[in-house]
This record gives C-alpha cells, sequence and structure tokens, in this order.
C-alpha cells in the first residue's frame, strides 16, 4: 500500500516479554524456581526482541538483583532490556531506589510509570502538567547515561507533546481500557483514542510503544490499527496464556516418566 506524505509509515514492531509474573511465581515459594533467567532465554528463543522487568519497592516480584542479571544475558543476547518503574520511588529494604537501579543497570530503556507504592498494578497514565518539570532532569540524567526513556501515557492525554517538551524518547500507551473494551465487545472509541494519541507522538518525533492487558486476542486489532507501534510490553495474559499451552505438555511428560519408571 502507498503511504501519503501525512501517513506515518508501520514499523516493525518488537515484542518485549515482561518477567514480573514469573518472579511474583518463584519468590511465593523462595529459592530459585522457575528461573527468571531460563524463562528469559526461552522467550528470546522464540524470537522476543526484549526483556521487561518492573522491579517495585516492595519486592514482590522481579527484584534489583534480577534486573542486573538480566542486563548481562540481554547484552550477550543482542536484545533490549526495559526496566520499568517510578523515578519517584524512594530507597527501601532491599531497594535502591529506582532511579539508583537504572544508573546501576543500565537498561537500554527506562519506561517510567507514575505508579504508587500500593497499587497492585500501573493502571494510570502521567499528568505531566503536575510532574513534567519534576521529570525534565531526571529524563535528561537518564539519556545522558545512554538510556532512551519512554513515559506512560493515558491515549486520551493531553500532555502527549508536552512529553517531547521535556525531553522523552517515546511515550508507552497505557492500553488497559482498550483491553477491557475489546474483551465486552466493544473496542472502538478506545481503539480510535491510541490512534489519535499515536499520530499526535508521531507528529511530534516521538515513538510509541504499547503495553498493558494485551494479548492473543486483542493485540492482532491494535496493530491492525495502530502499526507504527515500535514495542508491545506484554507480561500478565502471555504468562497466562503460557500456562494454558503448555500445562498439558507438561502433565503428559510426568506422565510418561511415571509409565517408564514403573514399566508400563
Amino acid at each position: 500500500m502507498i503511504q501519503s506524505a501525512a501517513t506515518p509509515k508501520p514499523c516493525q514492531t518488537v515484542l518485549s516479554v515482561n518477567l514480573n509474573k514469573v518472579a511474583l511465581l518463584r519468590n511465593s515459594r523462595g529459592g530459585g524456581l522457575p528461573n527468571l533467567l531460563a524463562a528469559a532465554t526461552t522467550a528470546l528463543a522464540a524470537g522476543a526482541g526484549g526483556i521487561t522487568l518492573h522491579p517495585r519497592p516492595d519486592r514482590r516480584h522481579a527484584r534489583p538483583a534480577d534486573a542486573e542479571a538480566m542486563r548481562s544475558l540481554c547484552t550477550s543476547s543482542s536484545v533490549e532490556l526495559n526496566l520499568e518503574g517510578n523515578p519517584f520511588a524512594a530507597p527501601a529494604p532491599g531497594y535502591p531506589g529506582f532511579m539508583a537501579l537504572l544508573e546501576s543497570c543500565r537498561p537500554d530503556q527506562a519506561t517510567l510509570v507514575p505508579d504508587g507504592d500500593q497499587q497492585l498494578t500501573s493502571d494510570h497514565g502521567w499528568n505531566l502538567q503536575a510532574d513534567g518539570e519534576r521529570l525534565r532532569p531526571l529524563i535528561a540524567r537518564l539519556k545522558s547515561l545512554g538510556m532512551r526513556v519512554s513515559l506512560f501515557m493515558d491515549a486520551d492525554s493531553a500532555d502527549i507533546e508536552h512529553a517531547a517538551d521535556i525531553g522523552a524518547d517515546r511515550i508507552e500507551l497505557y492500553t488497559g481500557p482498550y483491553a477491557q473494551a475489546a474483551a465486552s465487545g466493544d473496542a472502538a472509541a478506545p481503539l480510535a483514542a491510541c490512534q489519535a494519541a499515536a499520530r499526535r507522538a508521531l507528529a511530534c518525533g516521538l515513538a510509541v510503544n504499547a503495553g498493558h492487558d494485551l494479548d492473543q486476542g486483542n493485540l492482532g486489532p491494535l496493530l491492525g490499527a495502530v502499526p507504527q507501534i515500535s514495542e508491545v510490553s506484554i507480561g500478565h495474559a502471555l504468562i497466562a496464556e503460557a500456562l494454558d499451552s503448555g500445562l498439558g505438555l507438561t502433565v503428559a511428560r510426568y506422565i510418561a516418566i511415571i509409565r517408564a519408571a514403573n514399566g508400563s
């Protein structure tokens, strides 16, 4: 299809697999299983172009040591590491603060998210009228250390152009409302909002990522409507789907071991 001069060209979207839920399962038992690096290796071997972790101050899933280990794996595998978090998160026991972690780990991309310590998951984007000037020097600091900076933004935000003004390289569209609408069978309005937000971002020089509640059912329509998305970060649904798809095979392997041991 011929693109008009006013139509942004599609790009090759990268899948960054968020492994927080693997870390959460590991932490619920203690020890090292499931192994986060093994999960990352499997995801990369299957074609993922990057790994995402969101280390929070309460260390309930991905932890600072995981980020450092994942940095080494991603570097050796020539893929990107994306660390998500709130740049205003203060140090806590076992957690150096998100800015300190970024400065130590040096991921390829820092996705800045306005989540609070008590939030179960990220559920809104930045209000840059309130926080933009506080973010500006932090963005400059991260970029000076070689990181690309993405800001988590609502699709209907009035502040998208302001993200470019304060130095961000990308925005990540919060796709929770789109996913919720898609599940109910009528995603036209939030999908249009994502399209409009992407056009605004691209017009002011920002690249566009997307993430939150994306799954095998709603990802295709999103990328069909917004083919300029550079990266999708997917974790919760992907891990849940992997349990469904891989559980039968794993049980069958256990049965085979039992039958072999029993001589049957």
